[in-house]
């Protein structure tokens, strides 16, 4: 029988690096002077990142100290879709930013065709929120690997479950 070698394509984020990013953010702001008074805050609920200031300036600056801090904890930055600034109550204004998890079936369609397209000799398959590859050489999975690594599809992805049988 022929050896078949796998991999999967997916986009996973650590939700205890993202709850610790918040909290060092949130400590930041507590400290900061520009801060000093504010009721700026970052939550987590769910799937997605509620940031909450008076203003838009102090949004943009405590969302500039989130993103460092997440970057700093290795959660990348294309894993979060940002949505528009809008008026809460009491004179805020909030901002929600959706936690990507796992590939979206129309960006998990586009990673099938640029595999089939590229020739190579693999059979790509999508299974839930992830692509699965398989094929008979390690190397043209490889290859697959650097192919999908150079062309953005504008989300986050990891390569896993590489497996030689």
């Amino acid at each position: 029988m022929a050896q078949q070698n796998s991999f999967d394509v997916v986009s996973q984020v650590d939700r205890a690096e993202i709850s610790n990013a918040i909290n060092q953010t949130l400590k930041e702001v507590g400290q900061r002077f520009d801060f000093k008074g504010s009721h700026a805050s970052v939550a987590l609920e769910k799937e997605e990142l509620v940031l909450t200031a008076e203003d838009e300036t102090k949004l943009r600056n405590m969302n500039d100290i989130l993103q460092q801090k997440l970057v700093r904890r290795g959660v990348p930055l294309k894993a979060l879709s940002y949505d528009a600034v809008e008026p809460a109550a009491g004179g805020t204004v909030r901002q929600r930013a959706q936690i990507q998890q796992g590939i979206p079936q129309e960006k998990a369609k586009e990673i099938v065709k640029l595999i089939k397209d590229s020739k190579a000799k693999v059979q790509a398959s999508i299974q839930g929120d992830t692509v699965r590859v398989t094929g008979k050489d390690r190397d043209t999975l490889q290859q697959v690997i650097a192919t999908l690594k150079a062309k953005d599809f504008g989300i986050n992805m990891q390569f896993t479950n590489y497996r030689s049988n």
